[in-house]
C-alpha cells in the first residue's frame, strides 16, 4: 500500500521541497496552490495537481474530494501557507485580523474537519501544520502570524489529545529563516548557527512527523530554527 501526502501551499519553497522529499520518501502526493505552481509540481511528481486557494473552504474540500478520488486514502496533511498582513499591531485593520486568522488558524481548522474522518476510518493519520518560530517569540515583522500560530498550537494540543488513541496525530514545525527568502544580515546575526535554514533541512522534519518514524509524537511544537528562539 502506498501512502499518500497531501500538500497545502505546496508551490514554491517549503511546500514544494516537502512535496519532493516525500515523494522521494515513497508518498504519492497531492499538491494545492493558487497560483498554479503547485500542479505543476504535484503531476511532475506523477501525483494529483491541484489550483485553489488555501482561504476558500470550497477549494479545500474539492482539493480533498479530488484526492481521494485519485488515491482512495489520505495519510498525511501538510498544511503550509504564506505569510498573512503585517504591520504595526494598533495599525492593523479589523479586515487584515480576520484575513491572517483565515491564513494561519482557520485554514488548519478547515483542512482537519475534512481530513479526521478520512483518518479515523483509516485508523491512522498525520497533520503537520508549518507555522513559525515567532508562535512563542512574538516578532513585530510577523504580527498576524505571531498573534493567530500561538492560537495554532493551542488548537493543535486539543486536537491531538481527542484523537491520540485513535492513531490520527498533530504536530506543529516551526521554522525560523529559510534560504528560500531573501537573506538579511541582521536575521543571520539573530541565528546561532550564522545562516539561514536550507529548505531540505525543513523538508527532512516534516517527513519525519509524517511519517510512522514518528508515530508516537503528537501534540508538539517542533522549532527548526537554528537556535533563533532563546527559551527553553
Amino acid at each position: 500500500m502506498t501512502k499518500v501526502a497531501m500538500i497545502v501551499g505546496g508551490g514554491s519553497g517549503i511546500g514544494a521541497d516537502a512535496a519532493r522529499a516525500l515523494n522521494e520518501d515513497g508518498f504519492d502526493v497531492a499538491v494545492m496552490s493558487s497560483s498554479g505552481k503547485g500542479k505543476a509540481v504535484g503531476e511532475g511528481l506523477g501525483g494529483l495537481g491541484f489550483t485553489g486557494s488555501v482561504l476558500n473552504p470550497n477549494d479545500l474540500k474539492a482539493f480533498v474530494d479530488a484526492t481521494m478520488n485519485r488515491f482512495g486514502r489520505i495519510d498525511a496533511v501538510i498544511n503550509n501557507t504564506g505569510h498573512g498582513p503585517k504591520g504595526d499591531i494598533l495599525e492593523i485593520t479589523d479586515e487584515d485580523w480576520h484575513l491572517g486568522m483565515d491564513y494561519y488558524l482557520l485554514n488548519v481548522i478547515r483542512m482537519a474537519r475534512l481530513v479526521t474522518p478520512i483518518m479515523l476510518d483509516q485508523g491512522i493519520g498525520s497533520i503537520v501544520n508549518i507555522s513559525t518560530f515567532a508562535a512563542f517569540e512574538p516578532d513585530p515583522d510577523f504580527p498576524t502570524s505571531a498573534v493567530f500560530r500561538a492560537g495554532l498550537a493551542g488548537f493543535t494540543k486539543l486536537f491531538a489529545d481527542q484523537n491520540a488513541q485513535d492513531r490520527v496525530r498533530m504536530n506543529n514545525i516551526l521554522p525560523g529563516f529559510i534560504n528560500s527568502l531573501p537573506e538579511k544580515q541582521d536575521r543571520v546575526d539573530r541565528i546561532p548557527m550564522e545562516r539561514y535554514a536550507d529548505v531540505r533541512e525543513l523538508s527532512e522534519a516534516i517527513v519525519f512527523l509524517a511519517s510512522e518514524r514518528s508515530s508516537y509524537i503528537t501534540g508538539q511544537n517542533l522549532r527548526v530554527d537554528g537556535g533563533l528562539t532563546r527559551s527553553v
